[in-house]
C-alpha cells in the first residue's frame, strides 16, 4: 500500500510438525499423535518419536518472486487555482461573506498546496513492462516512477484502473523484464505458506512468511468503487505502509495476490493484511490492458449481509443449513430475474464452484464480462435447481436502495416543471424543501429551494433520476446545482455516502 494513504499488516508463523505412532502387534504404525482403535487391537499405547519435520523452505520462491517486485513512487502536484464556486447558501437580499471578502481582499486569492510524495509496490506481469498494483498507490498521481530490483528506473504511464477492485495497470518503456507467473487463487488453502514480496516503509525489496489465514473477506474498504468487489485472501505474512501493490507468492514462487489493505489500529503491522485473488487479477488487468477499463458482468441482485442475527434470518427466510448467498431483492430487468432467480433463493454454485457467501459470489461473477454465460445453482425451499443466466453490462436498479438513499439526504424533493427550468436557464432539475435531520443538514448549510441540477457528475431532470443517480453514488460527491434568481452555481460537498 502506498506509505500515506493505507497500510498492510501480516504476522509470521513458523510451526513444527511432530508424527505420533503406536506399536500394533510388534508394528509402527503412524497415527498422527491420535490414539485410534482397532477391532483386532484393543489396547495400545500412542508415543511421539523424536524425528521432527523439516520446516518449508523458501529460498527458491523468494529468489523467484524478487525480481518482479518494483518499487513505485508517485508525486500529485496540486496546481495555483482561484477560489470559485460557492459552498453556502444566499442570504436574503445581501451576503455579508461577499462583503467581507472583499473587505479583506480574500477575493480572488490565489491558493498553493505542496506536491505530496507517496510510495508502494508493483508485480511485473509482461516483458514489455506491464506492472499491477493499486489503484489507491497511483490514485491522482501526476508522475509516477518505476524502481526495479536492478536499481534501474523507469517513467511510468497510467494505462488505467478499477477502483471497485482498487487494482491499476501501469506500463515502463523496458524490454526482457523478469515476469511473475501468475498461480491459480482457487487452488489457495487455510493454512498454506506464503511470501509477501514488496517495499514496506521506503525500504528495499523485503520478503517475508506467513500462512493463508482466511479467504473470500470482505471488510468494506473499497469504497470508491460503484459496485465494489472484495474476496480477499487474509494473511499472516508481515507487511507495512508501502508494501501495497506487491505480491503474494505460494512456495513455487507463483503470484497468488496482490497485497491491498490490512486490519491495524495503528496502520502498521499487526497480524492480518488482505490480498487480491490472482484469478481476479487476472481478469481486470486483462481488462485493461486490452479495453482500457473493466468489462465486468452483473447479475442483478441484492445479496442479504453474511451475519445477521436469528430475527433477520426468520424475517429473510435465510435456513442456516444452506451455505451460500441468500437473495434478498433482484433488479427486475437484470440478468438473475431473466432467468427465474427470485427473493429468498440461495445461490450455492456458479459454474459448479460453491459460493461459501456473498464476497465469493461477488468474486466468481466479477470474473466474467457482459454477455459472458454462467451456470447458477440455487436452493428454493428445498428444491436445488440449476440455471444458466447471461450477465449483463449494469449493476443493477433496486426500489429499496434507491428509497434508502434518497431518505438519507433527509428532505423532501419535487421535479422542477418544464416552464420553471427555463426561466431558471437550465434543462430540468430537482428542487429541494423542508430539509431535516439527514446528510444535507449534517454536511451542507444547504437552504429549501434550492434546485439540484446534478449529483456526483450526474444530470438530474426528475426526482426518478435523482434516485437513479443515488443508487449509483457511494463515498465521496458533489451536489450542484442553483438557488432561484440566482445565476451563479453553487456545490454542496457529500462525504462517506453509504446507502
Amino acid at each position: 500500500m502506498k506509505t500515506t494513504y493505507k497500510a498492510i499488516l501480516v504476522a509470521t508463523g513458523l510451526t513444527v510438525a511432530l508424527c505420533g505412532y503406536a506399536i500394533i502387534n510388534g508394528k509402527e504404525v503412524s497415527i498422527n499423535g491420535v490414539a485410534r482403535e482397532t477391532a483386532s487391537t484393543p489396547v495400545y499405547k500412542a508415543a511421539y518419536s523424536n524425528t521432527t519435520v523439516t520446516a518449508a523452505d523458501f529460498e527458491k520462491a523468494a529468489d523467484n518472486a524478487v525480481p518482479s517486485v518494483v518499487h513505485i513512487k508517485t508525486v500529485t502536484k496540486f496546481k495555483q487555482t482561484r477560489g470559485q464556486g460557492r459552498q453556502d447558501g444566499p442570504a436574503d437580499g445581501f451576503s455579508g461573506d461577499d462583503f467581507f471578502r472583499k473587505f479583506f481582499g480574500e477575493e480572488g486569492r490565489s491558493f498553493q498546496r505542496p506536491d505530496q510524495q507517496a510510495s508502494g509496490s508493483g508485480v511485473i506481469l509482461s516483458t514489455d513492462g506491464y506492472i499491477a498494483t493499486n489503484n489507491h498507490v497511483v490514485e491522482g498521481a501526476t508522475d509516477i516512477t518505476v524502481t526495479l530490483n536492478n536499481r534501474k528506473t523507469y517513467v511510468a504511464k497510467l494505462i488505467g484502473t478499477d477502483p471497485n477492485t482498487d487494482l491499476a495497470l501501469i506500463k515502463i518503456d523496458a524490454s526482457n523484464l523478469p515476469v511473475m507467473p501468475v498461480g491459480n487463487s482457487d487452488d489457495v488453502h487455510l493454512g498454506q505458506w506464503v511470501l509477501a514480496v514488496g517495499y514496506p516503509l521506503n525500504l528495499d525489496v523485503t520478503v517475508t512468511q506467513g500462512i493463508v489465514s482466511a479467504k473470500g473477506r470482505n471488510i468494506g474498504i473499497n469504497t470508491k468503487g460503484s459496485a465494489p468487489v472484495e474476496s480477499f485472501i487474509q494473511t499472516d505474512a508481515a507487511v507495512n505502509p508501502g508494501s501495497s501493490g506487491g505480491a503474494l507468492v505460494n512456495t513455487n514462487g507463483e503470484l497468488v495476490g496482490i497485497t491491498s489493505a490490512i486490519a491495524s489500529p495503528t496502520g502498521a503491522y499487526a497480524g492480518y493484511a488482505y490480498c487480491i485473488p490472482s484469478n481476479l487479477v487476472r481478469k481486470v488487468i486483462g481488462d485493461i490492458r486490452k479495453f482500457g477499463s473493466v468489462q465486468r458482468g452483473y447479475l442483478g441482485i441484492s445479496m442479504a449481509p453474511d451475519q445477521v442475527d436469528d430475527k433477520q434470518k426468520k424475517e429473510l427466510g435465510i435456513n442456516d443449513d444452506v451455505d451460500g448467498a441468500w437473495v434478498i431483492e433482484t433488479d427486475p430487468a437484470g440478468a438473475a430475474a431473466a432467468a427465474g432467480i427470485q427473493k429468498g433463493d440461495a445461490i450455492i454454485k456458479v459454474d459448479g464452484i460453491p459460493v461459501t457467501g456473498n464476497a465469493s459470489l461477488s468474486e466468481q461473477v466479477a470474473r466474467h464480462k457482459p454477455g459472458d454465460q454462467i451456470s447458477l445453482t440455487f436452493v428454493r425451499g428445498s428444491a436445488e435447481k440449476t440455471v444458466t443466466v447471461t450477465l449483463k453490462g449494469k449493476p443493477g436498479s433496486f426500489a429499496s436502495q434507491e428509497a434508502a438513499a434518497i431518505q438519507s439526504l433527509g428532505a423532501q424533493f419535487s421535479t422542477v416543471p418544464e416552464t420553471e427550468a427555463k426561466k431558471l436557464g437550465v434543462s430540468g432539475g430537482v428542487q429541494v424543501s423542508d430539509i431535516q435531520d439527514g446528510i444535507l443538514s449534517d454536511q451542507t448549510n444547504m437552504r429549501p429551494g434550492f434546485i439540484i441540477t446534478k449529483v456526483g457528475g450526474i444530470t438530474i431532470k426528475s426526482v426518478d433520476e435523482l434516485k437513479d443517480a443515488l443508487g449509483k453514488l457511494q463515498g465521496n460527491f458533489q451536489i450542484e446545482g442553483v438557488y432561484p434568481g440566482n445565476k451563479e452555481t453553487y456545490y454542496y460537498g457529500i462525504n462517506d455516502f453509504n446507502k
